[in-house]
């Protein structure tokens, strides 16, 4: 009864009750992160408090998306967006699961090798959907690509943004007294990317039914048809994107990279000198609300750490748990997944959890390899179900580009459901075996 009463699982209830009830998932962080701190004793103007000085734990992230958005806002004024567009759909020939395997591709191009994550989606999806209406796929496929795109290759390979994502757990359980390399990480989260990929084709699977929509952008469907032509900026496009790669693993700074591909473009005149103010508004409207909400989730991350309740809420569970490597394994997993939830960021997430689970799962006799997993797992699980991540608010935005596709059931649930579930699965039963 004490672990239904913590501030956290409260929280985490409301906010998923409010956003399950169509409240803007802004005005949902909001209240959620205020009960958070009620419910922990802290008075409601500290808790404003505390959640405006929060907002800029993401600030780097935000500037990121904005930055990126600007990137993706110049790929899609030179056209380089349509080309991709007319080539996709051109390959595609009426087959879904073409489509599907085509959307999966570019979304794990997008964290790894063109580091722009989700600023392409709003872009390349808009065009593409009249297309998607003629075959009437249902959008819920595209939602499942895109979770596995945009999760799995961060967990599994330490390239872009998933070397951003094993630094943080590197840097968090070593601290937390356990010495690991980079190397050690991958070599325990492969089974994490599995598991997705059973999903990814369950998912698929099931939402291969039909489904109509209405066509209200005929235009878009005749441009796919448009003959292809490479022009020079195309190309510069494309070399802005290996230089933003470049950048962002030299520096480890994403905004670096992004701010790298602006330059180039700029210096190579693809974009014009008194066009930059139009490129950088064009980034704010595309990518500035998905940047925003990162700044609310990490206020409501910072109440949930001030108000102590994560500690207190692994510890209540861990009272209860009698040495039991399956019963800390459900338990670690299964709190990871109510905290991401909540803050909507695994990057985020991580320092949370590390404190806490690497000593306790070291007195329950847990391998190196099997506490990194756990960790990473953990950390990750609420990512692809969560409305506050930008993994669910990207495809979000583009797959609502004709207002036809709703944010919580047809992009939230399917991919909790096909990625959530296997993960919680391995999470709990893998780390026994390593």
């Amino acid at each position: 009864m004490e672990i239904l009463l913590n501030p956290v699982i409260i929280s985490v209830i409301v906010l998923s009750v409010l956003c399950l009830l169509k409240l803007p998932v802004l005005l949902a962080l909001l209240v959620s992160a205020l009960i958070a701190g009620l419910s922990a004793g802290i008075s409601l103007t500290d808790s404003i408090g505390i959640f405006v000085g929060g907002m800029g734990g993401n600030a780097n992230t935000a500037l990121s998306y904005i930055l990126l958005g600007a990137l993706a806002y110049t790929i899609n004024k030179t056209g380089a967006a349509d080309i991709l567009a007319r080539k996709i759909a051109s390959v595609v020939k009426g087959n879904k699961f073409t489509l599907a395997i085509i959307i999966t591709l570019t979304a794990m191009a997008s964290g790894t090798i063109i580091p722009i994550h989700i600023a392409f989606i709003p872009i390349l999806i808009p065009p593409l959907l009249s297309l998607m209406n003629k075959m009437k796929m249902d959008r819920r496929m595209l939602a499942i690509c895109f979770g596995f795109g945009l999760k799995a290759p961060y967990i599994t390979i330490p390239i872009a943004y998933g070397a951003i994502f094993h630094g943080i757990i590197k840097d968090s359980v070593n601290a937390a007294g356990l010495n690991i390399g980079l190397s050690d990480i991958w070599k325990s989260t492969w089974m994490a990317g599995l598991a997705m990929f059973v999903g990814l084709v369950l998912g698929l699977i099931y939402f291969s039914k039909d489904r109509t929509y209405v066509d209200k952008d005929e235009e878009n469907n005749e441009g796919l048809e448009k003959a292809i032509v490479v022009e020079t900026k195309h190309w510069l496009t494309l070399a802005a994107g290996v230089v933003a790669l470049v950048v962002q693993l030299m520096t480890e700074s994403l905004p670096l990279g992004a701010l790298a591909a602006l330059t180039l473009l700029i210096a190579t005149r693809v974009i014009k000198w008194n066009d930059i103010q139009e490129m950088l508004e064009g980034g704010i409207k595309l990518m500035g609300f998905i940047a925003f909400v990162m700044l609310i989730a990490s206020g409501y991350a910072t109440v949930i750490r001030e108000s102590g309740a994560v500690d207190s809420l692994v510890e209540s569970a861990f009272a209860l748990l009698g040495g039991s490597k399956l019963a800390g394994s459900f338990t670690m997993i299964t709190l990871g997944l109510i905290i991401t939830m909540g803050i909507g960021t695994s990057f985020g997430t991580v320092p949370v959890i590390a404190a806490i689970y690497v000593p306790l799962a070291v007195k329950l006799g847990f391998s190196p390899a099997a506490i990194i997993f756990m960790i990473a797992v953990a950390a990750a699980l609420g990512d692809a179900g969560s409305p506050a991540s930008d993994t669910t608010l990207g495809p979000t935005a583009g797959l609502n580009a004709d207002g036809q596709h709703e944010h919580i059931w047809d992009t939230c649930v399917p991919q909790f459901v096909c990625y959530d579930i296997p993960l919680l699965i391995v999470g709990i039963i893998w780390p026994l075996f390593i």
